[in-house]
């Protein structure tokens, strides 16, 4: 029995995108990868707000995110945290042997630009990572106003981690002033997981380059010079290289302007079904996330026997609470192919199952 996610990642794939990853076969090192990789860079490029060059790594987006750390990092980095996953970050970026700080609030308090102005103020910094839209607690936090704070400090690297935005609303990478922009392949790009696409500024390239012990496996420079022949560094997963051309097909066949008005306005009936039925939300007014809702459990529902009832009913899921706001809070994803009526289908069987 097909289970339907609605969980924030991994997210439902469609039977398209599965039916591409049954390509043919095709050697990594031939003119065929070559023409795969090159037919799919402009649009990547428009996605991303770049005219730089976008990577395809063959791991998950948590492999570029040490990667940043280990090519970028001579001094000290500074990891806003604000949440599980980029709290994370900080962890990451001691276990790779650099000097490292944090930068904490409370989970589902976003990361305000006055708050890194401030701790960039104190100097030796020369790296800094943000999670735009912070997963595990549905905050997203306000990236062009903290584009603005970064560009007074033009020494400090810009790494920022989209993985639960991209392709939802508009991310321009260069007049944002971002030196890495990254995601995966698990959550807004509704694919399955294994993927990781990002891009690296130039100025982020000249300071790798500076950097001994970066790795190969993960070296921007490597990257750059395999990307310019329209190569990968390593094998790459060229199942999901096609599953990503194909979803570039229907990104772009929707239109991006419409995909980004359509994830905001699942995410405002997810948001509009949970005010009605009396729950409040775990991210402040103004820096809920667009993909996903984080709903706080104020009602006090036994969130994993509701979820329970949703899958043996109605054979939907979704997510009960990441880590320590496991049945204090729920989350509903809308990212990725959901629509209005898929939406609306789950919710109507959320309803039929809250009560026992």
């Amino acid at each position: 029995m097909h289970i339907k996610l609605f969980i924030p990642g991994p997210i439902e794939v469609s039977e398209k995108t599965y039916r591409a990853m049954g390509e043919p076969m095709i050697g990594h090192r031939s003119g065929d990868f070559k023409a795969l990789y090159a037919s799919i860079q402009p649009r990547l490029q428009t996605l991303f707000g770049t005219t730089r060059p976008v990577f395809l790594s063959t791991s998950s987006a948590w492999g570029v995110m040490e990667g940043s750390i280990r090519n970028l990092v001579g001094k000290k980095v500074l990891n806003c945290m604000c949440g599980a996953f980029s709290d994370k970050w900080l962890d990451v970026s001691k276990r790779c042997g650099v000097a490292a700080e944090g930068l904490q609030v409370e989970w589902g308090q976003p990361i305000l630009p006055g708050q890194i102005e401030k701790a960039l103020a104190q100097g030796g910094f020369d790296a800094l990572t943000l999670i735009h839209n912070e997963t595990s607690c549905g905050v997203r936090n306000p990236l062009p106003e903290i584009a603005a704070v970064m560009k007074k400090f033009p020494e400090v690297m810009f790494v920022v981690d989209t993985v639960s935005s991209f392709s939802t609303e508009p991310i321009p990478m260069d007049d944002l002033g971002i030196d890495v922009l990254l995601t995966g392949s698990q959550k807004a790009l509704a694919l399955p997981p294994g993927l990781a696409v990002f891009a690296v500024s130039e100025r982020a390239l000249d300071r790798a380059r500076t950097i001994e012990g970066r790795g190969y496996y993960f070296d921007f420079v490597e990257f750059a010079k395999n990307q310019a022949e329209d190569m990968t560094p390593s094998t790459p997963v060229i199942p999901l290289i096609y599953a990503l051309r194909s979803k570039l097909d229907d990104i772009f066949a929707e239109g991006v302007e419409v995909r980004h008005a359509r994830h905001a306005k699942l995410n405002a009936i997810v948001h509009d079904w949970a005010r009605a039925r009396g729950f409040e939300f775990f991210a402040p007014e103004g820096y809920s996330s667009l993909s996903l809702t984080c709903v706080k459990n104020n009602r006090e529902v036994d969130v994993a026997a509701w979820i329970k009832r949703l899958r043996e009913k109605h054979h939907m899921v979704i997510d009960g609470g990441y880590g320590k706001l496991k049945g204090q809070t729920f989350r509903i994803s809308n990212m990725g192919d959901e629509t209005e009526e898929t939406v609306g289908l789950l919710l109507g069987a959320l309803d039929d199952t809250l009560e026992g």
